[in-house]
């Protein structure tokens, strides 16, 4: 059974898990009234000024805050569940769906150096995530480190980001389960979709994608361990299929599909690699099961760079395969290796594909519920949105009321919404993500509040600003001259040289304890500038959506988010001020 995390001397009697009071939503000091919070309105900038710089540390991260959940999570999770977690996490829609379709629209038979690229740039992303994960092993992941080194508004935008980007992509694997359900019934395509007159895009509504995803849920909800174990069974049956499908593949292969290699140019194989990032993300899932691993620093690990170095390589060979199949030209931009199996004579090969596909996605689906429950629920524990959302079950131990929210987001916009909109937003939301993390581990190697000198701290953040800078300016370059090299001439050295001045420079601050990222600073600058870069190769239109999402992300942040931390961090300085003063009465004695 789950343990209290209430202290015993406390005389507090335990509450019921449902709840519904104004205290359990907005406990906080400036909602308490409208004239409080028309007070505390009126010192934004006061309070934002506080907030924007104001750290966490470890031990708050990974053990203080736990006590807003009232109940802590079950640790039945070693390395083998969190190897098939990457794989369920990781081997969706993904592979199956944007690889036919940036085959055809933007790389052609070049889109294995797609996957090649943006594997590359993702196993650096995992190498500073399990660095992350190991030292500060809270279900709150990427949001958790990032309060810890970059302070609570970086890590409230980025935060925003991790959750539209989870909301985001539970929709779109689910869209795909519909379409290769329909293809599994030998349907057409769509047929189970209701039409409408809506916008195109939002115009075919899915009732079975949102069923979907409310039945994976509830599975979350009831139990973990039971969610693991039908996790493998169904990652187990998908990797089989894969298996086949590389098989046959390359049985049925035919080299002169290879020709022409490229297209599109190399312009096209980054376009395509910026898309299909989303096909390597969900390995960062594995680092939110941390408070329910029995052995983080040893499983985590494996279980991280494990499945993404596996999965990389996999990636590859069915992309391959699927381009030696079929002409690019001819790859069905819906159901790809179904139909590049009906095209070399083996129809009956489109079922074992559809019926893999569903089980892969329904993984994606099984282990999205479980870590983005899990970002809600410690980001509720920081106040961010209301704590009501941290409460972890006595029996279950698992977040029912963060599950309950991210499955009412994700099930109205699968319903809505279409895979194409749904996949640019999703890349850039991670590829966010991933670059703030790379930034958060150079700051977390060469910096330490009280100890590093004011002069190195400056130096840091000059090397940083020029690291970041140059890493635009490559994107930038390759996106206005995709053909063109004097920018490069410009950008590429400054960026070697920040990072050379920070490894020759700076001294490293702090050791990692158990495992940590090699090459510092070289890999984590790297991974910035890569995930840059792919930021930069997608269309303008999803910079246009992720822009107006972070608008409304900073709305919420001024009229709510900052003045419910500002309030709970002030509590949490009187309280340990009261007992300060009581410490102290009590050894001076009467």
């Amino acid at each position: 059974m789950a343990t209290s995390t209430r202290d015993n001397d406390e005389a507090e009697p335990q509450r019921g898990y449902w709840r519904w009071s104004k205290q359990d939503f907005l406990p906080e000091e400036s909602f308490q009234s409208w004239n409080k919070y028309v007070s505390a309105l009126s010192h934004t900038w006061i309070r934002f000024k506080d907030r924007l710089f104001s750290r966490s540390d470890d031990a708050t991260e990974t053990e203080e805050l736990k006590k807003q959940s009232e109940h802590d999570m079950k640790r039945c999770l070693n390395w083998w569940d969190l190897i098939w977690f990457g794989f369920g996490s990781v081997i969706g829609a993904g592979i199956f769906v944007l690889t036919g379709q940036e085959a055809h629209d933007h790389a052609g038979a070049a889109i294995i150096l797609s996957y090649v690229a943006s594997g590359f740039s993702a196993m650096l992303s995992a190498f500073c995530y399990t660095e992350f994960a190991v030292e500060v092993p809270s279900a709150g992941g990427s949001f958790a480190y990032l309060r810890v080194e970059l302070g609570d508004f970086v890590a409230f935008i980025t935060a925003g980001n991790i959750l539209l980007g989870s909301v985001i992509a539970s929709a779109a694997v689910a869209r795909s389960w519909t379409s290769y359900f329909t293809n599994l019934l030998n349907r057409p395509e769509n047929s189970l979709r209701i039409k409408t007159n809506l916008k195109e895009e939002y115009n075919l509504l899915d009732p079975i994608a949102s069923g979907v995803l409310v039945i994976a849920s509830v599975i979350t909800i009831i139990s973990t361990r039971k969610t693991s174990f039908l996790n493998w069974i169904a990652s187990a049956i998908n990797t089989a299929v894969i298996i086949f499908v590389i098989v046959a593949g390359f049985i049925h292969a035919d080299t002169s599909n290879l020709s022409p290699f490229l297209p599109y140019g190399a312009k096209g194989v980054f376009q395509a690699a910026a898309i299909i990032y989303f096909a390597y993300g969900g390995f960062d899932n594995i680092a939110t099961m941390a408070e329910e691993t029995k052995n983080p620093s040893r499983d985590i690990p494996i279980g991280l760079v494990g499945s993404m170095s596996m999965i990389t390589v996999i990636y590859c060979l069915m992309a391959l395969s699927l381009s030696m199949m079929q002409k690019y030209t001819a790859i069905d931009t819906g159901a790809a290796f179904s139909v590049a199996f009906q095209h070399v004579g083996m129809k009956w090969a489109k079922y074992v594909v559809a019926f893999g596909a569903l089980q892969g996605m329904t993984a994606v689906l099984l282990v999205g519920r479980l870590a983005q429950a899990r970002y809600i629920t410690h980001i509720a524990r920081c106040r961010m949105i209301p704590p009501w959302f941290a409460l972890v079950h006595h029996k279950t131990g698992t977040p029912i009321n963060a599950t309950l929210l991210i499955t009412i987001a994700s099930v109205i916009i699968a319903f809505f919404t279409g895979l194409k909109v749904l996949s640019s937003l999703i890349s850039v939301s991670t590829l966010f993500v991933f670059m703030m993390i790379s930034i958060a581990l150079l700051v977390r190697r060469y910096y330490v509040r009280g100890v590093t000198p004011r002069e190195n701290l400056l130096k840091l953040v000059i090397f940083l600003g020029l690291i970041i800078a140059s890493s635009m300016g490559i994107s930038a370059y390759w996106g206005l001259r995709p053909n063109g090299w004097f920018g490069y001439t410009m950008t590429v050295p400054v960026w070697f040289l920040a990072t050379l001045g920070m490894s020759l420079f700076l001294t490293q601050q702090r050791e990692p304890r158990v495992w940590g990222v090699p090459l510092v600073p070289w890999l984590p600058s790297l991974s910035i500038a890569t995930n840059v870069f792919l930021m930069g190769s997608l269309e303008y239109e999803a910079f246009i959506s992720f822009g107006a999402c972070t608008v409304v992300m900073l709305i919420y942040y001024f009229l709510f988010g900052l003045h419910a931390t500002y309030d709970m961090a002030h509590q949490q300085e009187k309280l340990q001020s009261k007992v300060y003063h009581r410490e102290t009465i009590k050894n001076e004695g009467p």
